[in-house]
């Protein structure tokens, strides 16, 4: 079966959901009750093994570990990258899904046994934001190495090792215990406006070995792409999938789903058939829908990640999260607040105008104990736009015009009005839609809490 025209189906979606006639669950999708028209299918079949709710379910489980797979896939092909080593990725062009272009990025693939330990060295950093964030191979974030997390260890020598660690270290190294014998490592240095000094820091950042680890490389997943997402297969490589722990999550219900799919789809035929249908006309467009407008909270336009990084057991919301932008942070890290439409609901792009307004009480740098950062990206890509500007995003280092009453308006658009200042705008696509993220880094209470949210865009 064909998948679906997921750029046609998102805006329909989107569309419907704005305008109040949402053709889908509007609670949670746990709880939803998904109904099938069992007279208009066009794949007959009596009583499945399993039901259609339950293929969705385990669909969405199983896609979180596919978008990890696929970017370490990514990650190793044609770059030279080896495990156990540190990739030092040019300052403010990290080539991510909805990338941070502010700090300077090291990324790096951990592995470990019981008998091995990998050695990160932090160098000392004062005044501005660093950490050196783990993720298992779930997208869920195992530890941030930073000055807020290890207070009286902030710089030196940290051995990564599984827990219980019973590798002999030295002396002068602090054990971190981690669950997992693979882990992806982002470590971030905050530009500033001091690039070479950025980048001095980001080169003190070092990684070398204790032991002589082994290591697998990544499961060969066929290819796939957010515009074209994976159906049944996913469940063929189930067993795959499943020997990566999921230690973050109490699981154990969803995975015996998952297997029991995975034991439907292999009888093949009508079996496999009926799944793949399900998967493209119910579990795609659900998840697509709630990647864009449920996965947090949503308010003003702008919708919120108040949960990334540690999903509390909410399989949907790491899977968004993992689709939308790889390798989120934890809410304490960082909020993402992501608009795709504008204050009255309409989506943004084609061209059009857009107006964002801070009033002086509400600027994004008063609420942030890090630093801040908007950035435009393409849908359903994710990717940066080029412009003659070679403007991407705005910060708190941003040579930005305020207003006589300490408000600052913001102005996205394909060409700039004379009537605004230039450094205040970012220019957008003169076709297709984007959409904007704007990053909290160490947001303060009231934004963990939810109770700051940007300005609709107008």
């Amino acid at each position: 079966m064909n998948r679906f025209c997921f750029d046609g189906l998102l805006a329909v979606l989107m569309c419907l959901a704005l305008a109040g006639c949402d053709p889908l669950a509007s609670e949670a999708p746990e709880s939803a009750t998904l109904a099938t028209d069992a007279a208009t299918s066009d794949i007959q079949h009596t009583e499945p093994a399993v039901s259609d709710d339950e293929i969705v379910e385990a669909w969405v489980y199983l896609l979180s570990r596919a978008l990890v797979v696929r970017q370490e896939q990514m990650d190793f092909q044609g770059t030279g990258l080896s495990y156990n080593d540190i990739r030092y990725n040019e300052a403010g062009k990290a080539d991510f899904v909805n990338p941070n272009l502010d700090v300077a990025y090291m990324e790096a693939w951990v592995a470990i046994d019981d008998d091995s330990a990998v050695v990160l060295e932090i160098p000392e950093i004062e005044g501005r934001y660093y950490t050196a964030q783990f993720l298992d191979g779930w997208g869920e974030v195992v530890v941030n190495i930073n000055e807020r997390n290890f207070p009286d260890h902030p710089n030196g020598r940290f051995a990564l090792c599984m827990a219980p660690c019973d590798v002999e270290l030295p002396d002068d190294v602090l054990a971190v215990e981690v669950p997992d014998r693979k882990l992806k490592m982002l470590a971030r240095v905050e530009l500033q406006d001091d690039l070479d000094g950025a980048i001095a820091l980001q080169k003190g950042f070092r990684m070398s070995v204790i032991g002589l680890p082994s290591t697998q490389m990544p499961l060969p997943l066929p290819k796939f792409s957010n515009q074209d997402p994976p159906g049944v297969e996913l469940f063929r490589l189930v067993d795959h999938f499943l020997e990566t722990p999921d230690t973050k999550m109490d699981a154990s219900t969803i995975r015996a789903t998952a297997r029991r799919v995975a034991a439907y789809v292999a009888n093949g035929g009508p079996a496999a058939a009926h799944a793949d249908q399900v998967i493209n006309e119910q579990a795609m467009p659900r998840f697509i829908q709630f990647a864009t407008q449920k996965a947090g909270k949503f308010e003003n336009g702008w919708l919120a990640t108040l949960t990334a990084g540690n999903y509390d057991g909410d399989y949907w919301t790491r899977a968004a999260a993992n689709f939308v932008g790889i390798w989120a942070n934890t809410s304490e890290e960082v909020i993402y607040f992501i608009a795709s439409t504008d204050g009255a609901g309409e989506t943004l792009g084609d061209g059009k105008a857009y107006r964002l307004h801070f009033t002086a009480d509400e600027l994004p740098a008063q609420n942030v104990n890090g630093f801040w950062s908007v950035i435009l990206v393409d849908f359903p890509g994710y990717r940066v736009v080029g412009n003659a500007l070679d403007r991407y995003n705005f910060n708190n280092y941003s040579s930005l015009t305020y207003g006589d009453d300490g408000s600052l308006t913001l102005y996205v658009a394909p060409s700039l009005d004379p009537a605004w200042p230039q450094s205040n705008w970012l220019p957008s696509p003169s076709k297709g839609r984007f959409n904007l993220t704007l990053r909290m880094y160490v947001p303060k209470d009231n934004v963990l809490a939810g109770d700051w949210f940007p300005p609709p865009l107008e």
